[in-house]
């Protein structure tokens, strides 16, 4: 378990209604952007281990799996369509001078 926030990347790395991919602690996680604020979630699809980070971001908040066409809202990671049941871990985020800083706890 993490106390500290762990640099993952500059908000410029994160196109606007986008995913993407870092990796944390050897865990895929999937960075997004909506409305101008950054969004982070397990980056594995918790119905078929398909990388979220391939998917679409659909309805300015969800994001859809590549795979099964399932989708998660990424604002909390509940699952919302069929096939996804299971919701998504989010990250805590914060922004410093333009970095994007992550908790991984769990």
């Amino acid at each position: 378990m993490h106390d500290e926030w762990i640099n993952v990347g500059s908000v410029a790395d994160v196109d606007e209604d986008d995913t993407h991919s870092v990796e944390v602690d050897g865990k895929r996680v999937c960075l997004y952007k909506l409305g101008g604020e950054i969004y982070a979630t397990d980056g594995t699809c918790t119905h078929g281990e398909a990388d979220l980070s391939l998917g679409m971001v659909v309805n300015s908040c969800l994001i859809e799996c590549p795979l099964h066409e399932g989708t998660f809202d990424i604002r909390t990671g509940r699952a919302v369509d069929a096939p996804c049941t299971e919701p998504l871990h989010c990250y805590p985020v914060k922004v410093e001078q333009g970095v994007i800083y992550l908790r991984p706890v769990r």
